[in-house]
């Protein structure tokens, strides 16, 4: 799985590196299609956004994004957002089969 922090109007710091990778490498347990994934940190007029773009095999990408105060407190819901996606997506596959 292939990891790409990127940030914009800001400086990414080692720190929030470290911590997006850690939880990112958590997505495999649920979906083991994921191939790779992109984390955009962006800081607007005192708001850190988060977006989050998983891509994974036959085409299928999950998107979140979210606008919190905090910076980790923003990847952690882009995460839960995800993480239900991934959950909804595998629930239908197994129901349609």
């Amino acid at each position: 799985m292939k990891v790409t922090v990127n940030a914009r109007h800001m400086e990414a710091t080692d720190a929030i590196r470290q911590y997006v990778e850690n939880k990112v490498a958590k997505l495999p347990r649920l979906y083991d299609s994921v191939q790779s994934v992109e984390v955009i940190l962006g800081h607007e007029k005192e708001k850190s956004t988060v977006e989050i773009v998983v891509a994974a095999k036959r085409k299928h990408t999950f998107v979140a994004t979210h606008r919190d105060d905090n910076m980790y407190a923003s990847v952690d819901q882009c995460l839960d957002k995800i993480e239900q996606q991934i959950r909804r997506f595998k629930d239908k596959v197994r129901d349609r089969q």
